[in-house]
């Protein structure tokens, strides 16, 4: 039985054919780290650099900070279908290969692409104190106004200044989570930050479930390597840590210690006490989206598509089921589309033909803008 067969309608309305995996990338493993091995060489340059500022919230002073993103404007046509605010995942930037190949395609689909790079992730590191969340409204809501402000002077300088332009999101695993949590909390800021659609690709809606998947001891060299990222991202805060956050960033960041500690650990130090949540628990249950749609939560979340696999070793794909459930019993608004597929791997989906997830993403954005 194909768990995955009510994702078939999704994928029939853009003529695309269920996901196959392609040798040698067989097994959710092997796809999760496919990019880690293959670089297509993509030439994608910088494109224009976009300061966004955002508050002050862990240097301890009035400084203005700032996170970077690249503005990449497509060649053809003069008019772009739509600006894509980009957004990379937990431990990642604006560089990761994933991330390039996805801006690459959706360039050659006709849209703007926004590559923003989050509080504390590199090249950016420098311009802004802490590191980011998976619920950063406070840094997410300037940027898409800074993305909307894009979009109207694409419009101006566009053949049809009169034609919006819309402003979708993209994000890779956490990334979306982040997108889907500014969608949730957009009304506490401005009606007009909200996004007109939003492609969600592996990620957490459970961020419970996904720390205790990521302590598998089977995942204990991923769990090693995302947590020597984010203490190294923490370590190089130019505006420094406090003497208890340095004691357990030194402390972990030997291999031995990478080894045995955890990203709950990193979380409950880190992350939880820095964004002002009571403790890891409390995080956990505030920054995770299935929470809101299981009470029926909805409001602000524009048209969605959902990606993800059954065999994701990071992410566990039972939210996404039980949505999808809900979703075949008429029990979820039709502006939420799901596309879950038997293998893939967490954000990998590389196929005969490439990348079938950069395939999907771009097909259902051109749908929805034109």
């Amino acid at each position: 039985m194909v768990r995955a067969e009510g994702s078939r309608n999704t994928l029939e309305s853009l003529g695309i054919k269920p996901f196959q995996q392609c040798f040698p990338w067989i097994g959710g493993d092997l796809q999760t780290l496919r990019d880690t091995f293959i670089d297509e060489n993509l030439f994608l340059n910088n494109g224009e650099v976009v300061l966004i500022q955002v508050p002050s919230k862990f240097s301890g002073n009035n400084n203005k900070e700032h996170l970077v993103a690249f503005l990449n404007r497509p060649a053809k046509p003069l008019r772009p279908k739509g600006l894509i605010l980009l957004l990379h995942g937990l431990g990642g930037s604006s560089r990761r290969r994933g991330l390039r190949r996805m801006a690459f395609e959706l360039l050659n689909a006709g849209f703007a692409v926004l590559r923003l790079n989050l509080r504390g992730a590199d090249p950016g590191r420098k311009f802004a104190s802490g590191t980011y969340a998976a619920n950063c409204n406070t840094d997410l809501f300037p940027s898409i106004e800074k993305a909307r402000e894009i979009c109207t002077l694409l419009e101006k300088s566009s053949e049809s200044p009169n034609d919006t332009i819309p402003l979708f999101g993209v994000g890779l695993s956490l990334g979306g989570t982040i997108l889907l949590n500014a969608c949730l909390g957009f009304e506490s800021y401005s009606e007009e930050t909200v996004l007109d659609g939003l492609v969600c690709i592996s990620s957490p809606l459970d961020l419970e479930g996904c720390s205790s998947s990521i302590e598998r001891p089977r995942n204990s060299v991923y769990q090693a390597w995302l947590l020597k990222r984010l203490i190294q991202q923490t370590l190089e805060d130019p505006f420094g840590v406090t003497e208890l956050e340095r004691e357990f960033l030194e402390q972990g960041n030997a291999w031995n210690s990478l080894i045995t500690s955890s990203i709950r650990a990193f979380d409950s130090s880190i992350t939880s006490p820095r964004w002002g949540f009571n403790n890891v628990d409390d995080y956990y249950s505030q920054a995770s989206p299935i929470n809101s749609f299981s009470a029926n939560n909805f409001k602000g979340i524009p048209k969605t598509l959902l990606v993800h696999s059954l065999d994701d070793p990071w992410v566990p794909s039972q939210p996404i089921e039980k949505l999808l459930e809900r979703k075949q019993n008429r029990m979820l608004p039709p502006n939420l589309d799901i596309c879950l597929t038997n293998y893939g791997g967490h954000n990998g989906f590389h196929g005969l033909n490439g990348c079938w997830g950069d395939e999907v993403v771009r097909s259902w954005l051109v749908k929805l803008a034109t």
